[in-house]
Protein backbone atom coordinates (compact mmCIF):
# COMPACT_ATOMS: atom_id res chain seq x y z
CA UNK A 1 0.00 0.00 0.00
CA UNK A 2 1.36 3.52 -0.97
CA UNK A 3 -0.18 6.90 0.44
CA UNK A 4 0.18 9.56 -2.08
CA UNK A 5 -1.14 13.01 -2.64
CA UNK A 6 -4.73 12.71 -4.59
CA UNK A 7 -4.72 13.37 -8.37
CA UNK A 8 -8.07 14.46 -10.26
CA UNK A 9 -8.00 11.29 -11.77
CA UNK A 10 -8.52 9.20 -8.42
CA UNK A 11 -11.56 11.03 -7.64
CA UNK A 12 -14.29 8.23 -8.89
CA UNK A 13 -13.03 5.89 -6.73
CA UNK A 14 -12.72 8.72 -3.93
CA UNK A 15 -16.38 9.64 -4.75
CA UNK A 16 -17.29 5.92 -4.31
CA UNK A 17 -16.03 5.67 -1.02
CA UNK A 18 -17.10 8.73 0.06
CA UNK A 19 -20.80 8.07 -1.27
CA UNK A 20 -20.17 4.79 0.82
CA UNK A 21 -18.88 5.84 4.23
CA UNK A 22 -22.00 8.68 4.09
CA UNK A 23 -24.70 7.38 2.71
CA UNK A 24 -24.15 4.71 5.49
CA UNK A 25 -24.68 7.90 7.91
CA UNK A 26 -22.63 6.01 10.93
CA UNK A 27 -19.62 7.86 11.20
CA UNK A 28 -19.72 11.56 8.90
CA UNK A 29 -22.26 14.37 9.81
CA UNK A 30 -21.75 14.71 6.11
CA UNK A 31 -26.11 15.04 4.25
CA UNK A 32 -26.44 11.45 2.51
CA UNK A 33 -28.07 13.04 -0.22
CA UNK A 34 -24.41 14.73 -1.56
CA UNK A 35 -23.75 14.97 -4.75
CA UNK A 36 -20.40 14.17 -6.53
CA UNK A 37 -19.90 17.54 -6.72
CA UNK A 38 -20.83 18.81 -3.60
CA UNK A 39 -18.49 15.84 -1.98
CA UNK A 40 -15.50 17.22 -3.68
CA UNK A 41 -16.09 20.72 -2.58
CA UNK A 42 -15.94 19.13 1.22
CA UNK A 43 -13.57 16.56 0.61
CA UNK A 44 -10.67 17.96 -1.66
CA UNK A 45 -8.41 20.13 0.37
CA UNK A 46 -6.80 23.47 -1.33
CA UNK A 47 -3.57 23.92 -0.27
CA UNK A 48 -1.96 24.76 2.04
CA UNK A 49 -5.02 22.05 3.22
CA UNK A 50 -3.99 18.67 1.53
CA UNK A 51 -5.82 15.33 0.29
CA UNK A 52 -3.98 11.62 -0.04
CA UNK A 53 -5.31 8.57 -1.02
CA UNK A 54 -3.88 5.12 0.34
CA UNK A 55 -3.61 2.61 -3.19
CA UNK A 56 -3.07 -0.68 -3.80
CA UNK A 57 -2.05 -0.77 -7.71
CA UNK A 58 -4.74 1.39 -9.42
CA UNK A 59 -7.12 0.62 -6.50
CA UNK A 60 -7.90 3.85 -3.93
CA UNK A 61 -8.63 2.30 -0.66
CA UNK A 62 -8.82 4.88 1.53
CA UNK A 63 -8.80 8.49 1.49
CA UNK A 64 -7.52 11.59 4.20
CA UNK A 65 -8.16 15.25 3.74
CA UNK A 66 -5.91 17.69 6.26
CA UNK A 67 -5.52 21.22 6.77
CA UNK A 68 -5.35 23.70 9.18
CA UNK A 69 -8.58 23.73 11.36
CA UNK A 70 -9.41 27.13 12.28
CA UNK A 71 -8.24 30.09 11.01
CA UNK A 72 -6.47 33.15 12.66
CA UNK A 73 -5.88 32.44 16.49
CA UNK A 74 -6.51 29.23 15.61
CA UNK A 75 -4.33 28.39 12.89
CA UNK A 76 -1.47 26.59 15.00
CA UNK A 77 -3.90 23.90 15.09
CA UNK A 78 -4.52 21.51 12.34
CA UNK A 79 -7.13 18.75 11.57
CA UNK A 80 -7.73 15.77 9.29
CA UNK A 81 -10.76 13.17 8.50
CA UNK A 82 -10.38 9.52 7.24
CA UNK A 83 -12.45 7.30 5.15
CA UNK A 84 -11.53 3.88 4.00
CA UNK A 85 -13.30 1.76 1.81
CA UNK A 86 -15.32 -1.15 3.42
CA UNK A 87 -13.69 -4.21 2.14
CA UNK A 88 -10.12 -2.54 2.58
CA UNK A 89 -11.58 -2.19 6.50
CA UNK A 90 -9.31 -3.86 9.09
CA UNK A 91 -5.89 -4.05 6.95
CA UNK A 92 -4.28 -0.91 8.62
CA UNK A 93 -5.50 1.97 5.64
CA UNK A 94 -6.94 3.89 8.33
CA UNK A 95 -4.13 3.42 10.39
CA UNK A 96 -1.46 4.50 7.71
CA UNK A 97 -3.56 7.60 6.71
CA UNK A 98 -3.54 8.52 10.54
CA UNK A 99 0.04 8.43 10.75
CA UNK A 100 0.60 10.31 7.42
CA UNK A 101 -1.54 13.11 8.51
CA UNK A 102 0.36 13.30 11.67
CA UNK A 103 3.21 13.44 10.08
CA UNK A 104 2.55 16.28 7.41
CA UNK A 105 0.76 18.45 10.42
CA UNK A 106 3.81 17.84 12.77
CA UNK A 107 6.20 19.12 9.38
CA UNK A 108 4.18 21.66 8.86
CA UNK A 109 4.68 23.10 12.22
CA UNK A 110 1.19 22.44 13.84
CA UNK A 111 0.95 22.41 17.75
CA UNK A 112 -1.12 19.53 17.78
CA UNK A 113 -4.20 18.14 15.54
CA UNK A 114 -7.95 18.07 16.63
CA UNK A 115 -11.17 16.17 15.39
CA UNK A 116 -14.18 18.30 16.27
CA UNK A 117 -16.87 15.29 15.78
CA UNK A 118 -16.04 11.91 16.13
CA UNK A 119 -19.45 9.57 16.54
CA UNK A 120 -18.69 8.27 20.29
CA UNK A 121 -20.05 5.15 18.39
CA UNK A 122 -17.61 4.57 15.77
CA UNK A 123 -15.31 2.76 17.74
CA UNK A 124 -12.65 1.09 15.59
CA UNK A 125 -12.03 5.54 14.98
CA UNK A 126 -11.78 6.16 18.43
CA UNK A 127 -9.38 3.57 19.33
CA UNK A 128 -7.34 4.35 16.57
CA UNK A 129 -7.01 7.94 17.35
CA UNK A 130 -6.20 7.11 21.25
CA UNK A 131 -3.49 4.79 20.08
CA UNK A 132 -1.94 7.41 18.45
CA UNK A 133 -2.21 9.45 21.24
CA UNK A 134 -5.34 11.52 21.16
CA UNK A 135 -7.67 12.21 23.75
CA UNK A 136 -11.29 12.94 24.08
CA UNK A 137 -11.54 16.67 25.23
CA UNK A 138 -15.32 16.66 25.26
CA UNK A 139 -18.11 14.80 24.42
CA UNK A 140 -21.48 16.97 22.94
CA UNK A 141 -24.44 14.64 24.29
CA UNK A 142 -26.84 12.95 21.10
CA UNK A 143 -25.32 15.10 18.73
CA UNK A 144 -25.18 12.71 16.13
CA UNK A 145 -27.88 10.81 14.95
CA UNK A 146 -26.81 7.23 13.97
CA UNK A 147 -29.29 5.39 11.80
CA UNK A 148 -29.12 2.16 14.44
CA UNK A 149 -28.17 3.58 17.66
CA UNK A 150 -30.41 6.72 17.45
CA UNK A 151 -28.36 9.87 19.02
CA UNK A 152 -24.82 9.08 20.35
CA UNK A 153 -22.47 11.75 21.12
CA UNK A 154 -20.14 13.32 19.51
CA UNK A 155 -16.13 13.80 20.46
CA UNK A 156 -13.65 16.84 19.94
CA UNK A 157 -10.36 14.49 20.54
CA UNK A 158 -6.90 16.33 20.52
CA UNK A 159 -3.48 15.21 20.45
CA UNK A 160 -0.75 18.06 21.01
CA UNK A 161 2.57 17.78 19.79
Amino acid sequence: MLIREFAEADWPQVWEIFAEVVRAGETFTYDPASTAEQAYGMWVERPPGRTVVAVEGDRVLGTAKMGTNRPGPGSHVSTASFMVAADARGRGVGTALCRDALDWARGHGYAGMQFNAVAESNRAAVDLYRRHGFEVVGTVPGAFAHPGLGRVGLHVMYRAF
